[in-house]
C-alpha cells in the first residue's frame, strides 16, 4: 500500500479527522479499488500523431469511454476545462477560432473530455461550442478516438435545452449541471431551502436525460463547505435520477489535501448508489493547493479530474493540467498505487504556449513543468551536477513534455555560475581553455555577470578576446598594392 503520499506534509493524511462523526475509520481504509473485472477489449491502447489541420489523431492510453464505468480501476479520466473555466480568468478571452485550435490541440494531448463552454451564457459561447462539437467532436479517428464534448448548465430547462442544441452534433455529448449545496450559497445566493435544491437537482438531471443526454455529471457547488449528511442525500438522489458522474467541487479552494481526500472517501462510503457512478474532482487554487487536492481526491477514489492548461481559471486558478498529469506519470506507479492517465505528455509544452498566447495569461517563469525556469540551472553547484549527470537536479526529462532547450543541460550563465559551467559553454563555442587562461576568463566573466543578469554567447566570446590579443591588426581587404588595416575587437 502506498499510503505515504501526504505524510511528509501532514500526519493527518493517514489519521482520522477529529470531530467528524465518520472518523471511526482512517482515510486509508477508503482507498479500495473497484472489484469489477477488467475487460481486455476495453483496455485498448492507441497510437497517435499530430496533424496540421482540424482533423486530429490522438494517443489514447486508456479504456474505452463508458459514461459511468471505467473498467481499469487505475485509470483516471481527464476533463480539460481550459475553454470554459480557464476563460473565466479575469483578463482572459479567446476568439472562436482560437478555441477551436485549442480543442484540436487538446485532442492531440489525448484528453478524455473537453469542457467546451457554457452555451447558455451567450450567443458567442453557443456558437463556439457548436463549432467544437461539429469540427472536433464528430469525427472518430483511425484509432477509434473521439473526445467527449461537455458543457455546463445551471439547473433550469433553458440552460439544458441550450446545452443539447450546442452539443448534439458531437458523437459523445455530455452535460454537467450544477447547483450550490452549502448553506451559505443556498441562503444568500439561491434563496432556496435544502429540500428545494434537492428537488430541483433531481428534476433537472432527469430532464437532461429526457432531452437526449446519457452522459450527465452533477456538481454540488461549494461541496467542501456543505453539510456532509445533506451532501450524501442530494448526491444519492441525483444518482437515482440518472447522473453518471458525481463531480465534487472545492469551489473556493478552501480545503487542505487531507480534508479533500477524506471528503472523497466519505462520499464513497456513505452515498447511496455511488458504486454505479464515477466520482470526480474540481478544485480551485485559492490556497495554492488545487493540484495537491486533486491528487488527494484521486488517491481516495476519484477517477475523473477537471484541470486547466497552465492552471488558469477563476480567481487564483484551477488544478494545473500539466502538474497533475506529470505527477501521475512520475510518481503514480510507486506512490499512488499505479494511477495513470491517457495523456500524451509530449504535447504539453506546445499546448501550454498556445493557451498562453490565445488567452493572454502569461506564465510565471517559475511555474512548475512549463515555466521558463522549470528546466534551467544557474547556480554553480547545480550546473556542476547537471554537467556530470542530469539526474542530479532533474527527474523529469524535458523531452517527455515536448521541450527543446538551447543546450542539453539547461544551463543559464549568470553571476551564480561556476567554472565548470563556463568551461563547458566555452567548449560548445569552440574554445578550449584550462589553467590560467580559464581562471582569467572566469573572473572577467564574474565581473561582467554582476552588471548583466545573463550573458549571451556574444558576451562570452568578447571575454575571450584579451586572451587572443584583442588589439591585433587584421587584414580586412586589399586592392592591388593598397592595403587597409583595421583594429577590431575579438577574433
Amino acid at each position: 500500500m502506498a499510503a505515504t503520499l501526504f505524510m511528509n506534509t501532514t500526519a493527518a493524511a493517514a489519521k482520522p479527522i477529529l470531530n467528524n462523526k465518520y472518523t471511526n475509520h482512517t482515510w486509508s481504509l477508503f482507498f479500495s479499488r473497484s472489484s469489477k473485472p477488467q475487460n481486455q477489449r476495453m483496455l485498448s491502447r492507441n497510437k497517435c500523431s499530430v496533424s496540421n489541420n482540424n482533423n486530429h489523431t490522438c494517443e489514447c492510453h486508456g479504456p474505452e469511454y463508458i459514461p459511468n464505468i471505467i473498467y481499469d480501476p487505475n485509470y483516471v479520466r481527464v476533463l480539460d476545462t481550459t475553454l470554459r473555466d480557464g476563460e473565466q480568468s479575469p483578463g482572459a478571452s479567446m476568439t472562436i477560432k482560437e478555441k477551436l485550435d485549442i480543442a484540436v490541440q487538446l485532442c492531440n494531448l489525448g484528453v478524455d473530455i473537453i469542457d467546451a463552454g457554457f452555451p447558455a451564457s451567450s450567443e458567442y459561447d453557443l456558437e463556439a461550442v457548436k463549432m467544437i462539437a461539429k469540427e472536433v467532436g464528430s469525427t472518430i479517428d483511425a484509432n477509434g478516438y473521439v473526445p467527449v464534448i461537455s458543457v455546463i448548465a445551471r439547473c433550469n430547462r433553458n440552460d439544458i435545452d441550450t446545452a443539447w442544441e450546442a452539443t448534439k452534433f458531437a458523437k459523445r455529448p455530455r452535460i454537467s449541471t450544477f447547483i450550490a449545496t452549502s448553506d451559505i450559497h443556498l441562503k444568500y445566493k439561491l434563496r432556496k431551502s435544502r429540500d428545494e435544491a434537492v428537488a430541483l437537482a433531481k428534476e433537472m438531471v432527469s430532464y437532461a436525460r429526457n432531452v437526449g443526454f446519457n452522459d450527465i455529471s452533477f456538481s454540488p457547488e461549494d461541496a467542501t463547505r456543505s453539510d456532509r449528511e445533506y451532501l450524501y442525500k442530494i448526491l444519492g438522489e441525483v444518482i437515482k435520477a440518472g447522473a453518471t458522474t458525481i463531480n465534487i467541487c472545492d469551489t473556493l479552494g478552501y480545503t487542505l489535501p487531507h480534508e479533500f481526500g477524506q471528503l472523497i472517501a466519505d462520499i464513497k462510503l456513505n452515498t447511496p448508489g455511488i458504486e454505479n457512478v464515477i466520482i470526480g474532482t474540481h478544485c480551485h487554487n485559492d490556497l495554492g493547493l488545487a493540484t495537491a487536492n486533486t491528487l488527494a481526491g484521486a488517491y481516495a477514489g476519484a477517477r475523473h479530474v477537471e484541470l486547466t492548461i497552465n492552471g488558469i481559471g477563476e480567481r487564483a486558478g484551477n488544478a494545473s493540467f500539466e502538474e497533475f498529469v506529470m505527477a501521475l506519470k512520475c510518481r503514480g506507479q510507486e506512490q499512488l498505487e499505479g494511477l495513470y492517465t491517457g495523456i500524451n505528455t509530449r504535447h504539453i509544452v506546445k499546448t501550454s504556449k498556445m493557451v498562453e498566447e490565445c488567452s493572454g495569461m502569461h506564465i510565471q517563469p517559475h511555474k512548475a513543468i512549463v515555466g521558463a525556469n522549470a528546466f534551467s540551472h544557474e547556480s554553480g553547484i547545480h550546473q556542476d551536477g547537471m554537467l556530470k549527470f542530469k539526474g542530479t537536479y532533474e527527474f523529469i526529462s524535458p523531452q517527455d513534455i515536448g521541450l527543446s532547450r538551447s543546450n542539453d543541460s539547461g544551463i543559464v550563465l549568470g553571476r551564480l555560475s561556476g567554472r565548470h559551467a563556463l568551461r563547458s559553454r566555452l567548449l560548445e563555442l569552440g574554445y578550449e581553455l584550462d589553467g590560467k587562461d580559464l581562471e582569467e576568463v572566469f573572473w572577467r566573466f564574474k565581473a561582467a555577470a554582476e552588471k548583466k543578469r545573463h550573458l549571451s554567447d556574444g558576451d562570452i566570446k568578447a571575454l575571450i578576446s584579451p586572451i587572443d590579443q584583442i588589439y591585433k591588426s587584421k587584414t580586412i581587404w586589399s586592392l592591388g598594392d593598397l592595403q587597409q588595416e583595421h583594429t577590431r575587437l575579438g577574433t
